[in-house]
């Protein structure tokens, strides 16, 4: 199997959402899919009581389709962004590694 990166995935999305247009659509999908989410873990957690008809997986694999849709269309690099908001959070909470270190240090071994 093919390793996927948030790179890739964003770049295949592209071929698929091209129009910063789409944004609020794509953005009432990524709602309902986290509806769905909290369905299948309200039901996991035995707070309701009903016959899953998705599973986790699968429906996390939505929220995040329609999430990196949504950057995708408003041409925003994710794999960049989550560097920088973690480097910014790895300060602010004084955690260590950061992102950019793990990612190094896993090329590095």
């Amino acid at each position: 199997m093919s390793t996927l990166t948030i790179q890739n995935l964003q770049d295949y999305l592209a071929l698929k959402y091209h129009d910063e247009n789409l944004a609020t659509g794509l953005f009432m999908k990524l709602v309902e899919e986290v509806g769905e989410t909290a369905e299948v873990l309200n039901i996991m957690a035995g707070r309701k009581h009903e016959d899953a008809t998705h599973s986790l997986a699968s429906e996390l694999v939505d929220v995040i389709h329609y999430a990196l849709a949504i950057a995708t269309v408003h041409n925003i690099d994710l794999t960049r962004a989550l560097i920088e908001k973690d480097q910014r959070a790895s300060i602010k909470y004084n955690q260590s590694p950061n992102l950019k270190e793990f990612i190094g240090s896993t090329h590095d071994s």
